[in-house]
């Protein structure tokens, strides 16, 4: 089947650099501040064309890509050179369209080399109680449409204390709207946390494998467990279900393409939907990735379309679809290219 070409065009998007807004452009939506995930530290919109949609960093100043404005539509260009004909800008609820995605404390006493959450600025701490998520939550449906809630958390006290308050959020938000998906992004160590999580009301739940090597993990994660997370992963899926669970592998970290095909069918066999997430360098994580893993070639297009095909081979053999998925990074799909979705 022949290549859509705006998937390809939402690869190099996702991969490349920021947008330069033009002089005097008024954004149609208030800009996301992200303190998680590829954005963080960021100032950054969604811009859709298609069934395609990208967040990315903007500025006036600079972008490798340039935002114009003419004949009653948006578009953009490369170093000069026509890019997208056409493109429109979507809100954000909170980190993500149609979802409000909370980090509940971007602080963590795990130093894992690709995280920019712990570098930000300690001025950007949210500290956000359960009442103010319930009534962020509320405002947000008041203004718009709000498709599911999800909750993340850097481990800043310890692990049961960071479960017991992602597990009260989560339970402040299904007492207050009842049908609404809950999706819980947590370190666990136990599978008491995730049941505790579940019974709060969590829906859906999402624990990271990160890297697609015990060896790579050990050094992007020194203070982690690999194993363990598979041991959670493999209660996540009683508790939740085939389908529910999910985990972000980070790729571009020195494996090759059979490690990632390797994990990703690991993950599938267990019932668990991988998003594989291409490694993005910034000035938080530039210096501790480079610690720990030196010089290592940035993901191409080429990649990350062979991943992106990989995981849809790999999803249809063990019968699971990330469109079922209905929180966090699945249903949003700005970052990554997900299968069934993008392609």
């Amino acid at each position: 089947m022949e290549e859509d070409v705006n998937l390809r065009k939402k690869s190099e998007l996702s991969l490349g650099g920021g947008i330069k807004l033009p002089r005097g452009f008024a954004m149609p939506f208030r800009l996301s501040r992200s303190t998680a995930g590829p954005g963080a530290g960021s100032a950054s919109a969604v811009f859709a064309f298609g069934r395609y949609r990208v967040k990315k960093g903007v500025s006036y100043d600079s972008g490798e890509f340039e935002l114009h404005e003419g004949g009653g539509r948006l578009y953009l260009t490369r170093g000069g050179e026509p890019f997208l004909d056409e493109v429109t800008i979507q809100p954000v609820v909170f980190h993500c369209p149609e979802q409000a995605f909370f980090n509940l404390d971007q602080r963590c006493m795990f130093s894992c080399a690709f995280c920019a959450s712990p570098r930000l600025d300690k001025g950007t701490v949210k500290d956000l109680s359960p009442e103010a998520i319930v009534s962020m939550v509320r405002g947000a449906m008041d203004g718009g449409e709000v498709r599911s809630v999800s909750l993340t958390s850097g481990v800043v006290d310890g692990i049961d204390q960071t479960v017991e308050r992602m597990a009260a959020a989560a339970a402040a938000v299904r007492r207050e709207f009842p049908g609404m998906p809950i999706g819980v992004e947590p370190y666990v160590s136990r599978r008491e946390h995730l049941e505790a999580l579940r019974e709060a009301g969590a829906s859906e739940a999402k624990l990271n494998a990160e890297a697609a090597r015990r060896d790579i993990f050990e050094k992007v994660c020194p203070d982690l467990d690999y194993g363990g997370v598979f041991e959670m992963l493999e209660a996540a899926v009683e508790i939740f279900g085939r389908g529910n669970v999910t985990s972000n592998v980070i790729y571009g970290l020195g494996e090759s393409d059979e490690d990632l095909a390797e994990v990703a069918e690991r993950l599938c066999a267990m019932g668990v939907i991988p998003t594989l997430r291409a490694l993005r360098r910034n000035a938080y994580n530039g210096e501790s990735l480079d610690a720990a893993i030196g010089s290592v070639p940035p993901v191409d297009t080429e990649r990350a379309l062979r991943a992106a095909g990989m995981l849809k081979s790999a999803l249809e053999r063990h019968g699971l679809n990330p469109r079922g998925c209905r929180t966090m990074c699945l249903e949003c799909g700005c970052c990554d290219l997900v299968p069934f979705r993008d392609l």
